[in-house]
């Protein structure tokens, strides 16, 4: 047994069992072992939980990084979505991850700002729209699983309307495109010409 196989056994454990009956006494019946050895690769049940929302992140922290020739409005949108995708490749998935700390991802995070700031937005402007669109996906697939876990919706009333929840998405994502676009055709117009 090591890290991984842990890790593994309790990703397959939340997609099973959802993220509020993961328990490491679960976990250890699961792999076929005493609960206290799983302390021995993660003191706290705390740990384990950081590690599983780091290991469900690795398709997004798997995507290509972008490249000078990208446009960073599509390259926006894009990284975007593949963050919604690998946030609902898992049950549970936007809970685990919020307020997780991408301690590993941090060197990918810097080249994603050095490739907005490098194509024209401002780096203040190019923080908060990634930590903007990251928020607003997270809470957008945090209400997406709480209604796919709330069963048929036929608690709702006769008259609410059935979301789709993939359309509101892109409606919001595009709304913080839209944004962040505009603030930067206004800083590139107030820009002073440089004279040749």
């Amino acid at each position: 047994m090591n890290r991984e196989i842990v890790v593994s056994g309790a990703l397959d454990l939340l997609d099973e069992v959802g993220l509020d009956a993961v328990s490491t006494r679960r976990l250890a019946q699961r792999l076929g072992v005493e609960q206290p050895s799983l302390y021995w690769y993660f003191r706290t049940k705390k740990d384990l939980l950081a590690a599983m929302a780091a290991a469900a992140m690795a398709p997004h922290a798997a995507a290509p990084l972008p490249t000078p020739d990208d446009d960073w409005r599509d390259w926006f949108l894009d990284n975007t979505r593949s963050f919604r995708h690998t946030l609902l490749m898992r049950r549970d998935g936007a809970r685990l991850h919020a307020g997780s700390t991408p301690v590993s991802d941090l060197d990918r995070i810097r080249r994603k700002m050095h490739f907005l700031v490098s194509s024209g937005v401002a780096e203040r402007d190019a923080q908060m729209a990634m930590l903007a669109a990251g928020r607003y996906t997270v809470g957008s697939v945090l209400e997406e699983q709480a209604d796919a876990g709330s069963g048929d919706g036929s608690e709702l009333p006769a008259d609410m309307p059935v979301i789709d929840h993939e359309s509101a998405f892109e409606a919001g994502l595009a709304l913080i495109l839209e944004g962040l676009v505009h603030r930067t055709a206004m800083r590139t117009a107030s820009l002073p010409e440089t004279r040749l």
